[in-house]
């Protein structure tokens, strides 16, 4: 075995004790091949992680497993890594054991009334050995646990010591028994927070996965749901869960899921922002493809259209894919509604997309280049109103585009107590004392707020974030070339959102291409018509409801 000592702390005994450690360590595996990296930087010794490192078996000398994990796990700094060695008697001989937990996420009653408790005290009831071997013996007699599982590599050590669960070894047995005894501090579930409705559920994701996928299953309520683990992150180990309804849901939709799940070669994932741009299509022009949500019954609905659903470990949002322009204009509280106002809600969310993308740019075209276009009135009242402000147009505008970006910023940022009070201050206060001051005119500010209004009329915070950023180039170019260039800029937008598509299915879905099968259309029919599913991601099971659905009628 090769050490090499990169730094030393100042603290002697605790150098002398690692180099024992280590010594220690390679006396018992002189016949090993492995080579060990060590260092100790800055009070904080490390082992390296390796691709030959992963492969290592669990040892069948217990002085070896508990010398290596004391290393791996720093113990010497570490207090909150518990190991607590005992003896238990099977099959008329003594067996040195040992169990490793994280103090703070694993449960210390479980762990004594479930593992300790049947080990050290429970044995001596079988007189006569058991025809099973000795693990067997473990698993099926000694440990009341409800979960168990034996694991063969240091590699699934690490992941289930640092999930929660509690990790036995056993003398002369190369194996590992992982007991599921999680119990860590969680948020509670509770309403959504960005995704309100008045008629609906008012459950939301929370940090736990184990609850999420809970949620989920408990709305779905069907056999037929699938959640799949996959670890994401070389370090982090993030677990994330893939969700579909295998009787809807296409296959080579899922396995296009997995595969880019399985291939991301990233040190760690910590939200699902992360993720979202690590398996979306293209992220050239920041236009989010993949829909992410907290609420569970939004899950549920797009589950029964044959969509998937990614819920992250340690995330309060899920992300659904594929997705189209049509979901980021939806909403929760649109299933909810009769049709009738869950359109007209849609039309307004259009019209309040548009107003957001192009109405500063319109306003400066029409005030620049275009003033024939409005009433001799309309035009006088505006030129009047800009008698006293001595900056240009463009200059009015962005300074008020900014400034109410930065108003939107700092009121999320403070505390929530006077972030209505920011609110006040920003927008009242300062915009009447611009005005007055002759710094802006009053129809600038007028076109400003328009703008502001429709843009949380947006359900998706993503999408508007994108719509947001994009009218201050439709703003450049309705000052520069007027209505030409506002009519290019726009042409080109549409061009590229129909160009992209989200893991295979056209984005602009189901106006481009038109799709005239039965399930597509933008705007929403009556329940009772709502007999086939979206086609355009192509589900196994193509209708959702009898081509009756009220039965009692007839």
């Amino acid at each position: 075995m090769n050490i090499f000592l990169i730094s030393v702390n100042n603290n002697n005994m605790d150098i002398k004790n690692f180099f024992y450690n280590l010594t220690k360590y390679n006396e018992n595996n002189r016949h090993k091949k492995d080579e060990y990296h060590f260092s100790i930087m800055n009070n904080n010794p490390s082992t390296p992680s390796s691709p030959e490192e992963k492969q290592i078996n669990i040892f069948s000398n217990i002085n070896e497993n508990l010398d290596f994990l004391k290393s791996k796990y720093n113990t010497l700094l570490n207090k909150d890594i518990i190991i607590r060695e005992f003896n238990m008697f099977a099959y008329n001989q003594n067996h040195k054991c040992f169990i490793i937990y994280i103090d703070g996420m694993s449960d210390s009653i479980s762990i004594n009334d479930f593992v300790l408790e049947p080990l050290m005290l429970g044995n001596h009831r079988y007189n006569k050995p058991f025809e099973e071997n000795l693990s067997e013996y473990i698993d099926n007699c000694l440990l009341p646990q409800n979960s168990v599982k034996k694991v063969e590599k240091f590699q699934d050590v690490y992941s289930g010591i640092n999930s929660g669960n509690c990790l036995l070894f056993i003398d002369t047995l190369n194996i590992a028994f992982d007991i599921d005894v999680k119990n860590y501090k969680q948020r509670s579930i509770s309403a959504p927070e960005n995704e309100a409705v008045i008629r609906g559920p008012q459950e939301g994701f929370v940090e736990n996965f184990r609850t999420n996928t809970s949620l989920l299953r408990r709305i779905v309520n069907n056999e037929n749901l699938v959640i799949e683990n996959i670890s994401v992150g070389n370090l982090s180990k993030t677990t994330c869960g893939v969700c579909y309804i295998q009787n809807i849901a296409n296959g080579d939709l899922v396995a296009e899921v997995k595969y880019r799940l399985n291939n991301l070669d990233v040190d760690s994932i910590l939200s699902s922002g992360q993720l979202e741009q690590l398996i979306e299509d293209d992220a050239s022009f920041d236009i989010p493809e993949v829909l992410s949500t907290e609420r569970p019954d939004k899950c549920a609905k797009y589950l029964f259209q044959g969509r998937v659903v990614v819920l992250i470990n340690g995330n309060p949002y899920a992300l659904i894919m594929p997705a189209t322009i049509e979901d980021f204009l939806f909403s929760p509280e649109d299933t909810n509604l009769r049709p009738m106002f869950a359109n007209f809600l849609r039309g307004i969310r259009i019209i309040a997309t548009f107003i957001t993308l192009l109405l500063p740019g319109i306003y400066m075209a029409i005030t620049s280049f275009h003033q024939e276009l409005l009433p001799t009135e309309l035009l006088f009242s505006i030129l009047s109103a800009r008698e006293n402000v001595p900056f240009p147009i463009i200059f009015e505008l962005l300074l008020m585009e900014i400034s109410f970006e930065l108003i939107r910023e700092a009121g999320l940022r403070v505390p929530s107590v006077i972030g209505s009070t920011i609110s006040i201050v920003g927008a009242l206060i300062l915009g009447d004392a611009a005005v007055n001051a002759g710094i802006v005119s009053p129809t600038l500010i007028i076109i400003v707020a328009i703008t502001a209004i429709a843009s949380f009329a947006i359900p998706d915070f993503s999408f508007g974030f994108h719509v947001r950023i994009f009218r201050f180039w439709f703003i450049a170019l309705g000052v520069t070339t007027g209505f030409l260039g506002i009519g290019i800029g726009l042409f080109l937008y549409i061009t590229m959102i129909c160009s992209l598509t989200s893991f295979g299915v056209p984005y602009a879905a189901p106006l481009s291409p038109a799709y005239k099968t039965k399930g597509n259309g933008f705007f929403i029919p009556p329940i009772w018509k709502q007999e086939y599913r979206i086609s355009f991601i192509s589900p196994k099971k193509k209708e959702s409801q009898g081509k009756i659905s009220m039965k009692w009628r007839y």
